[in-house]
């Protein structure tokens, strides 16, 4: 069952109450795609390891492959296709802030005020086209916190763009390109018997 204060005529679209929202994994405090990367990795379990793999007799030869483990969450990323062990953990640091992204959530401002980390990313990027490339670093932070907004929506790229002032379509694109979040909304949106997404 949703529940709303608005009125039709404001054209607010009708929250779920927190009770009927899809259950997903809450973090605590901080969410740790906001750390940098030392703090991050101070949270995780570094392995490195020799994989095989096609490319040929010169593909890590060395221990190159690199494992992360976030300890407080579970989630984990590898990256074993560089020769450099600094370039996998690189990569592997980068798939586990977007894994981060999508498998956790945070309160949203639809709840809560927005806490300094939050607030600060919500500030700089609200009339933001919300266009990044795939290496910027604040992607996946804003990711993650448009997933908690249409996580706590149920679903609905309309509440959550007026809150952002930006477009329903600069939502939905960018979850378009990261597959697995635009998976995690339809999700979303199913559980409130919500049309998925195209």
């Amino acid at each position: 069952m949703a529940s709303s204060s608005s009125s039709p005529a404001d054209d607010t679209p009708e929250l779920p109450s927190p009770d009927d929202r899809m259950p997903v994994s809450m973090v605590d405090g901080v969410h740790p795609v906001w750390l940098d990367d030392d703090a991050l990795l101070t949270q995780c379990d570094l392995r490195f390891q020799r994989r095989s793999g096609p490319g040929g007799q010169h593909r890590n030869k060395t221990s190159s492959g690199v494992f992360l483990h976030h300890e407080p969450t579970g989630v984990t990323a590898e990256a074993t296709e560089r020769r450099s062990q600094a370039d996998n953990r690189s990569v592997a640091l980068s798939r586990l802030r977007f894994r981060l992204a999508v498998q956790r959530r945070s309160p949203s401002v639809l709840e809560i005020p927005a806490s300094p980390p939050a607030a600060e990313f919500r500030q700089r990027y609200r009339g933001h086209p919300l266009k990044f490339r795939d290496t910027h670093p604040d992607r996946p932070v804003v990711l993650s916190l448009l997933l908690d907004d249409l996580h706590a929506s149920g679903g609905q790229p309309s509440a959550v763009a007026k809150i952002w002032k930006v477009s329903t379509t600069s939502i939905v694109n960018l979850m378009k390109s990261h597959p697995a979040a635009f998976t995690l909304v339809n999700e979303i949106r199913s559980h409130h018997g919500r049309r998925p997404l195209k």
